[in-house]
C-alpha cells in the first residue's frame, strides 16, 4: 500500500520515506512543481477550481489577453480531430484591466500562482497590455508573451521573424515582472526566433503554440471553422514540441524553456523534461478531463520514484548527454 504524503517543504515522500523533490526553476522564479495550465485552454480566471486544487500546480497560465476587449473569430470555434482538436477561437477576451478587476482576484483566492497572458497585432498593442499588467498583484508571477500573432506591418506572425519578435520583447518589459516568449513551431527559424527574444529580455521562451492546419466541411464544401484556418493541438502534436524544445535546448543550453504540446501523461511531461524543458504546461487534454493537470503531477512523481530519481530538475536535457 501506498504512503506517499507530502512533507514540510511540499516534497512528495514515496514508499521507503524516499523523497521526490518536484521544484523547478524557470529562470529567476521557483515552482512547487514542473505542471502549469496552458493559456487558452482554463479560462480567464478559476474555472478549474472545481475539479483540481489549483494552488498544488506549478502555475496557472491564462487565456491570452488584449489591452482592450476582443471579440474573437465567427463559430464554429472548435472541433475535434484525429488525435487532437483544432481551434480558431480568435483570443477572445475581456481586455486586461477588465480581468485584472473581475477574474483575477477569484483566481488568486484559490491560492494559485498565475502567469498571465497578453497578444497584440502590433508592437504598440503588446506594450500597452504589458503596461497595463504593470501594477498586478504580486501573485501574477510572470507574462507569457503570445507571439504566434499576425503582424500586421509586416504580414507574418512576430514569431516566424526575428527581429519583430525581438522588438515586441524588448517592449513588454515594462510589465515588471519575467516575460516568458511563447513561440511557434510553424517555422524554421525557430531558434533563430528564440535567441533573438532571449537576447531582448524574455527570461524564457514557451515551446510551442499550436500548428497550423484546417478542416474541410464535406457537405458545405467549405472550411468547417469559422474563421477559416485553425491551430491543431494535442496529441498530434507533441513529437513536434518535443523536437522544438530539443533544437532550442542544443543551441540554447542556458535559456529556460517551458515545454508544451500533447501532454496528456507523466510519461509525455517527462519526455518534454528529457528533451530540455525546465516546466511544462497541459492544455488540450484539459477539455477532455479538467482533473488532468493534477493527475500528471502525481504521475511525474510516481514516475521518478519508480526510477530512483530524486529531483526532478536533474532530468531537464537528460536526452543530450
Amino acid at each position: 500500500m501506498s504512503t506517499r504524503r507530502d512533507d514540510r517543504f511540499g516534497r512528495r515522500v514515496g514508499n521507503g520515506g524516499t523523497q521526490v523533490d518536484l521544484s523547478v526553476r524557470v529562470g529567476e522564479l521557483t515552482l512547487p512543481n514542473p505542471v502549469m495550465c496552458a493559456s487558452g485552454t482554463a479560462g480567464h480566471g478559476a474555472e478549474l477550481a472545481p475539479y483540481l486544487d489549483l494552488a498544488s500546480l506549478g502555475a496557472v497560465v491564462v487565456k491570452s489577453l488584449s489591452a482592450e476587449p476582443w471579440p474573437g473569430n465567427p463559430a464554429p470555434r472548435v472541433m475535434e480531430t484525429t488525435a487532437g482538436m483544432i481551434n480558431s477561437v480568435g483570443l477572445q477576451g475581456p481586455g486586461v484591466a477588465a480581468w485584472l478587476a473581475d477574474e483575477l482576484p477569484e483566481l488568486l483566492d484559490t491560492g494559485a500562482r498565475v502567469v498571465a497572458s497578453i497578444w497584440g497585432r502590433t508592437v504598440d498593442e503588446y506594450a500597452a497590455a504589458a503596461v497595463a499588467l504593470a501594477e498586478a498583484p504580486a501573485g501574477v508571477i510572470a507574462v507569457e508573451v503570445n507571439l504566434s500573432c499576425p503582424n500586421l506591418g509586416g504580414h507574418t506572425m512576430f514569431a516566424h521573424d526575428p527581429e519583430a519578435a525581438a522588438e515586441v520583447m524588448a517592449a513588454v518589459q515594462t510589465a515588471r515582472r519575467p516575460t516568458w516568449a511563447k513561440l511557434s513551431p510553424n517555422t524554421d527559424r525557430l531558434v533563430a526566433v528564440a535567441t533573438a527574444v532571449a537576447d531582448a529580455g524574455a527570461a524564457a521562451v514557451t515551446l510551442t503554440n499550436t500548428v497550423l492546419g484546417m478542416v474541410i466541411d464535406l457537405e458545405r464544401r467549405r472550411p468547417a471553422l469559422g474563421g477559416g484556418g485553425g491551430g491543431l493541438s494535442g496529441p498530434a502534436i507533441h513529437p513536434v514540441a518535443v523536437r522544438a524544445v530539443y533544437d532550442c535546448r542544443s543551441a540554447l543550453p542556458d535559456l529556460p524553456i517551458i515545454g508544451v504540446g500533447g501532454i496528456v501523461t507523466g510519461e509525455d511531461a517527462i519526455e518534454l523534461v528529457l528533451a530540455g524543458a525546465n516546466a511544462v504546461q497541459i492544455g488540450t487534454a484539459s477539455f477532455a478531463d479538467p482533473r488532468t493537470a493534477g493527475r500528471v503531477v502525481s504521475e511525474i512523481e510516481s514516475w521518478c520514484r519508480d526510477h530512483q530519481v530524486s529531483s526532478l530538475a536533474t532530468l531537464c536535457g537528460g536526452a543530450h548527454e
